[in-house]
């Protein structure tokens, strides 16, 4: 009978490993559960039916397609971001005075742009970019400017 080939669990091996994980993209599942997230948001507000976690969902996703823009995951410009937080932000205000949640048209089309690219950038970019864009909303969800991170990043 054929021995098996060790399966070396050193911590180099453990941290070669994880490295080489790292530059590969996301698994497909994991970008699809993802992406459904904001599909199913992006479409609630399309229908008139969506609420601040779907606002606030749209809002990130928009957030993270900038900051894989500005890593080189697409080719999203500074003022299709600036167009869309003007979107998201009028969805917020009238969500908030009326409690309608929703996106016109026009909104509509735009995000639909941006979550097309999301998901390109999902399953393109390496896991260690799609983290570090993680790692900057979050600190921007927790107060922190992007000003700030990107002095510290220096």
């Amino acid at each position: 009978m054929a021995r098996t080939i060790p399966f070396y669990t050193s911590p180099q091996a453990v941290r070669a490993r994880r490295s080489k994980t790292l530059l590969l993209p996301m698994p497909r599942a994991q970008a699809d559960e993802l992406s459904l997230q904001v599909h199913i948001a992006l479409d609630a507000m399309r229908r008139v039916q969506g609420n601040l976690n779907a606002a606030q969902t749209l809002c990130q996703a928009m957030i993270v397609v900038g900051l894989l823009a500005e890593a080189g995951y697409s080719s999203a410009t500074v003022d299709q971001m600036q167009d869309a937080e003007e979107v998201i932000g009028s969805a917020f205000d009238r969500g908030r005075d009326t409690g309608v949640w929703m996106l016109d048209d026009d909104g509509f089309a735009q995000f639909a742009t941006i979550v097309s690219t999301y998901d390109h950038q999902l399953r393109r970019a390496p896991v260690a970019a799609i983290a570090d864009a993680s790692d900057r909303l979050d600190r921007f969800r927790a107060g922190e400017t992007f000003e700030q991170t990107a002095r510290r990043r220096a």
